[in-house]
C-alpha cells in the first residue's frame, strides 16, 4: 500500500451536528475517503446527555429561520426523532466512525498533510474539520463549589428526584426547559442576573412566563449568585442581593465554553476572548483546518446552522480541487420523523 492510500481526504473531530453534517455531504458530494473520531461512545453526545427526553428540537432555533443547504433535510422533531435521523445518516452513507477515540493534537506535515493523534491511533487527512462544540465541557460558575455538596450541584437532569426543592440558573433554552420539565413534580425556582428572559425560543419564553404566572415556577431574576454553601448536606444558595435560601439541588444551565487548550495545541490563532478565528469559508488560520457547529458561532445551538457548516465547507474543499471524487451520492432514504 502507497504512502497516499494511508491518507484519508477528510477527516472530522466530534461526532455532533456539525461533523455528522460535514461527513454526509462530503460522502453525498463524492469524496470516499472520510474519517469520523469521536471522543464518547456514540454520536450527538451533547444532545444525548444534555437534551432531556422528548425535549423538542426545533430547525428554527431561538427564532433564526434557517434554510437547509444541503442534501439533509432537517425538519422539527425531537431528541429521539433528531438521534435516529442521525443514526440513519451514518448507517445509509457507511461513513467510517471511531468511537471512544479522544484526539489530542493536530500537525502539519512539510508535504500539507496532517498528522492526527488520538487515544485510538493516529490518522493522517489532507483536511481536517474540527467539531467538538461547546456542551461537552458546560460552563461553570466562577465561585467554588464546596466538595461535600457537588453531587447536588449538577449540569443536566440525570441526578434529579422527584419531590426535592430545585434551584435552576439560566437565561437560555435549556434553562427554561429544565425548569418546565422540573416543575411537574418538583418545587423549581429559576435565577437569571438578568431582569428580563430575552434568550429563549418565544415558545419557551411563553411556556415560561405561564409557569411564572401561575405560580408553577417561582422567579428570581436580575440577581446574581455570591456563592454556595453546605447547609446540613442541602444547598445554601447566597445571592447578591443580600439573600440566601436552601434548596435540595442546583442546576447549571449557563451554557458551554470553547475549548481553548484543544484549539491551540492545533496551533490555530484565536482572538482576545479564546474564540477561534474563522475565514468566511469558516477556514481557521491554518489552511486546510476547517471548524463547523457551534463554536463556530458564539450564539451556539443550532443544529440546522451547524449542518449547514458542514455543506459550507464540503463545497470549498472541493473547490480547491485536491481530493479526488467518485460519482456523486444524491439519493436521500432519511427522514425525520416529528
Amino acid at each position: 500500500m502507497s504512502q497516499n492510500e494511508n491518507v484519508y481526504d477528510l477527516v472530522i473531530i466530534g461526532g455532533g451536528p456539525g461533523g455528522i453534517g460535514t461527513a454526509v455531504e462530503a460522502r453525498a458530494l463524492g469524496i470516499e475517503k472520510i474519517l469520523l473520531l469521536e471522543k464518547s461512545d456514540n454520536h450527538s453526545d451533547t444532545i444525548r446527555k444534555f437534551y432531556k427526553d422528548n425535549k423538542r428540537v426545533d430547525k428554527d432555533w431561538q427564532g433564526q429561520l434557517v434554510e437547509m443547504e444541503g442534501t439533509i433535510p432537517f425538519m422539527d422533531g425531537t431528541k429521539e426523532s433528531t438521534l435516529d435521523f442521525f443514526d440513519c445518516l451514518i448507517d445509509r452513507h457507511v461513513i467510517d466512525s471511531h468511537f471512544n477515540c479522544e484526539v489530542d493534537k493536530i500537525t502539519k506535515g512539510d508535504d500539507g498533510i496532517f498528522t492526527v493523534r488520538a487515544g485510538c491511533g493516529e490518522f493522517r487527512g489532507r483536511y481536517i474539520v474540527i467539531a467538538i462544540g461547546r456542551m461537552g465541557k458546560p460552563n461553570k460558575p466562577s465561585y467554588k463549589i464546596p466538595p461535600s455538596i457537588r453531587k447536588r450541584v449538577n449540569f443536566n437532569l440525570d441526578q434529579c428526584n422527584q419531590g426535592e426543592k430545585i434551584l435552576v440558573v439560566g437565561g437560555g433554552d435549556t434553562a427554561t426547559e429544565y425548569a418546565v420539565e422540573l416543575s411537574e413534580s418538583n418545587d423549581v425556582t429559576l435565577n437569571y442576573r438578568r431582569a428580563e428572559l430575552t434568550r429563549p425560543n418565544p415558545i419557551n419564553r411563553q411556556m415560561i412566563k405561564e409557569a411564572f404566572d401561575t405560580g408553577k415556577i417561582k422567579p428570581k431574576l436580575g440577581v446574581d449568585i455570591e456563592g454556595l454553601e453546605n447547609a446540613h448536606g442541602k444547598v445554601e444558595v447566597h445571592f447578591k442581593d443580600g439573600t440566601q435560601e436552601v434548596f435540595d439541588r442546583v442546576i447549571y444551565a449557563i451554557g458551554g465554553t470553547t475549548p481553548v487548550d484543544f484549539l491551540k495545541n492545533a496551533n490555530l490563532q484565536l482572538d482576545a476572548t479564546g474564540e477561534p478565528v474563522i475565514k468566511e469559508n469558516l477556514e481557521t488560520s491554518v489552511e486546510g483546518i476547517y471548524i463547523a457547529g457551534d463554536i463556530a458561532f458564539k450564539s451556539g445551538g443550532s443544529i440546522a446552522i451547524a449542518l449547514n457548516h458542514g455543506y459550507r465547507i464540503v463545497q470549498d474543499i472541493i473547490r480547491h480541487g485536491k481530493v479526488k471524487l467518485s460519482k456523486p451520492d444524491l439519493q436521500q432514504e432519511c427522514h425525520q420523523k416529528k
